[in-house]
């Protein structure tokens, strides 16, 4: 692998990293909002992005709870997902790269990209029906506003983790000829 490749690579495990440390801080702020809200209403004005939900919440508990489910599921299978990715490009020799972890990785990567496209889906909708009948959610549409582009990525992601599969397929067939 040439110089130039490696800086690459050691590039996108370093913005993987920040991508996973950031995801982290936004579940964790979210899981802190949702605790003081149940708690200490007063303070949610105050804290990782003033998400109050409390008008909701004396409207319908059950309407509260789902909406804040969506957002703290999403939050964290993104955190998941870019753990995985930390791990692929840890553990990825490029020197070899279709090996059956590599496949599995990219397996993964590609069910929980269209897991959290589907969930925020099914949140938007959610959202949307909970809108028509007089609950405020303007503030919860940028927790989902990208779930066509997660479920294109999935597909996206599974067509490579197929064409992986296929090439170690041929890679083993290869080894056993030679």
């Amino acid at each position: 692998m040439s110089k130039a490749n490696n800086f690459v690579f050691k590039g996108l495990q370093i913005v993987a990293w920040v991508i996973f440390v950031g995801l982290c801080i936004e579940a964790g702020g979210l899981i802190v909002n949702f605790i003081f809200s149940l708690y200490k209403p007063e303070f949610v004005q105050n804290l990782y992005q003033k998400l109050d939900l409390s008008e909701m919440y004396e409207r319908s508990k059950w309407a509260f709870f789902s909406m804040y489910s969506f957002i703290l599921v999403i939050a964290i299978l993104k955190a998941v997902l870019f753990y995985i990715v930390i791990i692929l490009v840890s553990k990825i020799d490029l020197s070899k790269p279709f090996n059956s972890f590599v496949s599995r990785q990219i397996s993964q990567i590609s069910y929980y990209t269209l897991s959290i496209g589907l969930l925020s889906y099914i949140a938007r909708q959610s959202s949307e029906n909970l809108l028509h009948r007089g609950f405020v959610t303007d503030n919860l549409s940028q927790f989902w506003a990208d779930s066509q582009a997660f479920i294109l990525m999935a597909a996206v992601i599974y067509v490579i983790a197929t064409i992986f599969k296929k090439g170690i397929d041929i890679q083993n067939e290869n080894d056993l000829t030679v």
